[in-house]
């Protein structure tokens, strides 16, 4: 059994107003978007995937990340990270400013030509040509999509998700990798293993994050799974939602403020303030066309009406 990890505290990336909002079909008002980076930011969470630099047609609903980069300038301590595809989407998000740039890849090639109609290995070239414009003063994250199961072909076996590793992790060393669940179909025992090896093949070459779906209700549990091999990031999405449009069956990203409440419960210091986080939470999950998920919001709006009825 793994013992017992430090409490040290983790940071979490928000990305609601990027994976959380990509399914969604009716527009998102670019002002109401603004208003809900600004609310989530003053609630503490400081770095917020606000976007992806992707075709208009693809995913519409994202077609005004450069207007919301820009207008992230304004939003006292957020650090806007971008999402990009390609080769060409991330030569858009250098030009545009992006401070935070997370490149995507899937481990398996049905999932990749599905996504960005490539087999992995040109992603991977495609990844070390980018890199080579990102400017040394912007920040770099890998995403690798599929890392425990597809959508398409089932449970990836780990070595697959270790043998792409082995190509990316050399090709720069100062980049965060993200380990993604895409379908929710991951388990603790897979998340712990997983993350074991990789942190032992790579030692302290690598920041490690964690991106959990919550399709099967194992989000949390997965969540800690990484906490316990030391995985100190992790993704979540203001009120539950999300879902990929190219994994077909995937629901929601594990909700921030159910991760915010197991963490702090746990000892373990995230930053957030979760009364202040609730509200948005909750208007996030009302959108219209949204896809909402997670528990702690439903909870503690109760709470109060409970403790009225039935006093201790």
């Amino acid at each position: 059994m793994t013992d017992a990890p430090e409490k040290t505290a983790v940071a979490i990336v928000e990305v609601g107003p990027r994976d959380g909002f990509q399914g969604i079909g009716p527009f998102i008002p670019t002002p109401t978007k603004i208003d809900m980076l600004r609310r989530l930011a003053a609630a503490g969470l400081k770095r917020i995937e606000i976007g992806s630099f992707v075709s208009a047609s693809a995913v519409p609903q994202l077609r005004d990340t450069p207007e919301l980069l820009a207008a992230c300038a304004g939003i006292p301590g957020l650090i806007p990270q971008v999402l990009v595809p390609s080769e060409r989407r991330g030569k858009d998000a250098v030009q545009a400013g992006a401070p935070w740039l997370a490149f995507v890849l899937s481990v398996t090639e049905a999932h990749n030509r599905n996504n960005v109609r490539r087999h992995p290995l040109e992603s991977v070239e495609e990844y070390q040509r980018l890199l080579a414009l990102i400017p040394a003063d912007r920040s770099v994250r890998l995403n690798i999509a599929t890392a425990f199961d597809c959508p398409f072909t089932g449970r990836v076996p780990e070595a697959e998700t270790i043998a792409l590793l082995d190509r990316l992790i050399q090709m720069r060393a100062d980049v965060e990798v993200c380990l993604c669940d895409t379908t929710g179909r991951a388990d603790p025992d897979h998340v712990e293993s997983l993350f074991a090896t990789c942190i032992a093949r790579f030692a302290d070459a690598v920041a490690w994050g964690f991106h959990a779906h919550d399709t099967y209700g194992l989000g949390l549990a997965n969540a800690h799974a990484a906490y316990r091999q030391k995985v100190r990031v992790f993704d979540a999405s203001f009120g539950g939602l999300g879902g990929c449009p190219f994994a077909p069956g995937a629901t929601g990203n594990v909700a921030t403020e159910d991760v915010v409440w197991m963490f702090e419960r746990m000892g373990v210091a995230t930053g957030i303030d979760l009364d202040a986080l609730i509200p948005v939470a909750r208007d996030g999950a009302s959108l219209p066309g949204g896809l909402p998920g997670g528990r702690v919001r439903d909870a503690l709006t109760a709470q109060p009406e409970r403790e009225l009825q039935d006093p201790i």
